[in-house]
């Protein structure tokens, strides 16, 4: 009997929240609003971040030192495998490749295959270009072993040329991580500044309603309602907030978008990867739509739960 008695008051708990949702329409709007706009930069900096992370992963993978050798090197087998085997010893070294003179040659021809001028010129000598190892960092921000062992003077004479250390890629994986940075704090702030609003915004829609309805409230406490059946039309209501706002920003997120896949015929936007960022959202949709139905319900329920004790205190305990 009394299972049953708390959820008939359970249900009408719910419907009550749900009738002053729509009972303080153009207040709703405006908490819905702030919270729209809150949801929508915790979703904007989780996406950026995931798609920044994946573009510094993509150079990474590309970054390397080249060592040129010496043709004396490169066509002696056995000092060129004890290179090698030296190099990979390294703890700061992934992997080494070896490119040949011939693979070398290809490479050169299939990156100029549209300049006539220096296929022509190439073709008519000798191969000119030198063998080289191709050394993957463990680290790209930790490449000072590998260059001071390649400095050693026994190690230098193999060198045909000045090695190259792929400076270019590293200042890009800088710079794309000194904009992921800006961006996460940037996003934490905006977070932080905009849930501050919508809390202020749904405390005050609250504090309204419950001044409005000062009256029907301490009539329903005389007659017996208990403290929960009173305030917990207010939580309710406010969660409606929540969840609103939750599905708007999802759903704004997804059509820009689409928009941007059909704006943008190029699959990057400055160092934002559009095409990644939308197969992101799309792969982790559902994920995506629960954290952000949970933070909306947190925010319109602590903002609710804070009013109603502020303002909602009865003479009597009962």
């Amino acid at each position: 009997m009394s299972m049953k008695r708390d959820l008939i008051s359970f249900e009408r708990v719910i419907k009550t929240g749900f009738v002053n949702f729509f009972r303080n329409a153009w207040l709703a709007i405006a908490a819905i609003a702030v919270m729209v706009i809150t949801l929508s930069i915790v979703l904007f900096s989780v996406i950026a971040n995931a798609t920044f992370a994946n573009t510094i992963n993509q150079i990474t993978e590309r970054i390397d030192v080249s060592v040129y050798l010496v043709d004396a090197v490169s066509a002696n087998d056995q000092q060129r495998e004890d290179l090698i085997i030296q190099i990979e010893q390294l703890d700061s070294v992934k992997s080494v490749t070896y490119v040949s003179k011939d693979e070398a040659l290809a490479r050169y021809k299939n990156q100029n295959k549209d300049n006539l001028d220096l296929l022509v010129a190439i073709s008519q000598t000798d191969n000119p270009l030198p063998a080289s190892l191709q050394i993957k960092p463990v680290n790209p921000d930790n490449i000072e072993p590998i260059r001071q062992f390649l400095e050693q003077p026994d190690i230098k004479a193999m060198q045909a040329e000045q090695t190259s250390y792929s400076g270019d890629r590293k200042q890009a994986i800088d710079k794309i991580g000194t904009a992921t940075t800006f961006i996460r704090r940037a996003g934490v702030v905006g977070v932080v500044v905009f849930a501050l609003i919508s809390v202020l915004i749904i405390f005050n829609t609250i504090r309204m309603a419950i001044f409005n309805r000062r009256d029907e409230l301490t009539i329903m406490r005389l007659l017996g309602a208990s403290t929960w059946y009173i305030r917990g039309p207010f939580v309710v209501e406010t969660v409606f907030y929540g969840v609103i706002s939750a599905i708007i920003s999802v759903l704004l997120c997804s059509i820009v978008f689409s928009v941007q896949s059909n704006a943008f015929n190029a699959s990057t936007l400055g160092l934002l990867d559009i095409q990644y960022a939308s197969d992101y959202f799309a792969e982790h949709f559902w994920t995506i739509l629960a954290i952000q139905l949970m933070i909306g319900i947190l925010i319109g329920a602590d903002s609710s739960i804070i009013a109603t004790r502020r303002y909602l205190k009865f003479k009597s305990s009962k």
